[in-house]
């Protein structure tokens, strides 16, 4: 235990926990409202749906198929120029980002779509025979029926974003990938290594306990 504590660079190892939770709450945030508007467009311009419409519907599942069939490692990769463009360099946790939301969005924006579709059709249908609007009904049935599936989603994806971080961290963007790489694997550390890899699955715990809180709470049933 006392080669453990002089083995590890702990202040490091704190700063670097804090670059993953800022990573994974920036880029959690972000892809809920995007994945949420791009699930919803899916739902929506479906065939039956309030604003059906096949082109539109096409062009969005294509999107949505291809970034979230992208392994992340590689999107990273294929977007450095475009990371260049927008932040001037591929290094640090905000050259992450761009990389983690348009990883994460997609993945869930089918499970935004997926949650809608369990919604019961007659209470759309309901609604729309006492005069809602396509906005009341968006905002005040669609999304509140379908919340616990929403928040139960974006617990997963969160917890998805935290090992992309990881992942992330290997090529530069810093956070506890970085530091298990950088202190622990070039450095033949396993123990350092470990005690990263023990310093994210808290993460995780964490994550899903307050994702399974919320859910509980947002269920009607």
């Amino acid at each position: 235990m006392a080669n453990l504590m002089e083995m590890v660079n702990w202040d490091e190892l704190i700063a670097a926990t804090q670059e993953t939770i800022y990573m994974t709450f920036i880029s959690v945030v972000a892809t809920f409202v995007l994945g949420l508007l791009l699930g919803l467009l899916l739902f929506l311009t479906a065939k039956g749906n309030l604003w059906a419409n096949r082109p539109v519907n096409v062009i969005i599942a294509a999107f949505v198929n291809i970034f979230r069939s992208i392994p992340f490692i590689i999107l990273i990769v294929l977007l450095i120029p475009f990371t260049k463009l927008m932040l001037g360099t591929m290094l640090g946790p905000d050259a992450a980002m761009p990389a983690l939301i348009i990883g994460a969005a997609p993945f869930y924006a089918r499970m935004v779509e997926i949650a809608l579709r369990e919604i019961d059709k007659g209470v759309i249908e309901a609604s729309q025979s006492m005069g809602a609007t396509h906005g009341r009904i968006i905002f005040k049935v669609l999304i509140p029926e379908s919340l616990p599936a929403l928040i139960s989603g974006i617990t997963v994806t969160a917890i998805s974003l935290v090992s992309f971080t990881a992942m992330a961290g290997v090529i530069g963007a810093g956070g506890l990938g970085n530091f298990a790489y950088l202190e622990g694997f070039q450095r033949n550390r396993p123990l350092v290594t470990l005690v990263a890899t023990i310093a994210i699955l808290i993460l995780v715990f964490i994550i899903q306990f307050i994702g399974d809180y919320f859910t509980k709470k947002t269920d009607k049933r």
